[in-house]
């Protein structure tokens, strides 16, 4: 077994600012490649927030904000190989078979490579142009070990009272606009 990255979708965000919202629990890459020969400066928003911020799925061909590192099969590693090469071949122009599945062998192995944490950590990319040379950075976000408050019961705007400190009460209306 190996670890690779899988697509996911903790909200609706990804299907509003990216073109094409990869599919949650595709494997992904984290694609650089897709951007080779476009300048991310002329780039229209969308395409412009895939550079940014978008691993490319490998069933959709989409892009996820966020991945997570799950346990692969060979069998699944392979497939994944074999869709990303025909991907490489049709959509970027690859020569030959040979030369799609050495670029494909190369991103998924970079792609394992970034999964050297328990299964479900979740991967967040940030991709920039410095200098002219294109820079990734990867963050990784783990679960809480306990579960925290849920807030999800209180309205936009709300006093939470911490215990210890005095409540303030905010009058919104008389707020300079």
């Amino acid at each position: 077994m190996t670890r690779l990255p899988r697509t996911l979708r903790l909200d609706p965000s990804d299907l509003v600012v990216f073109e094409r919202a990869a599919e949650p629990g595709e494997w992904a890459v984290p694609g650089g490649f897709s951007f080779w020969d476009e300048d991310p400066l002329t780039m229209p928003g969308k395409r412009r927030q895939a550079f940014r911020s978008g691993f490319l799925g490998l069933g959709s061909f989409g892009f996820a904000t966020l991945v997570e590192v799950v346990e692969a099969s060979p069998a699944q590693r392979a497939q994944a190989v074999a869709a990303l090469a025909a991907h490489i071949r049709a959509a970027h122009g690859a020569p030959d078979e040979a030369a799609a599945l050495a670029a494909a062998e190369e991103e998924i192995g970079f792609a394992a490579s970034l999964c050297d944490h328990p299964p479900g950590t979740v991967l967040a990319l940030s991709r920039s142009l410095e200098a002219g040379a294109v820079r990734e950075q990867f963050r990784t976000l783990h679960r809480r070990a306990a579960p925290h408050r849920d807030f999800g019961a209180l309205p936009v705007f709300a006093v939470v009272e911490v215990e210890g400190e005095a409540p303030e009460h905010p009058d919104l209306r008389r707020l300079p606009p």
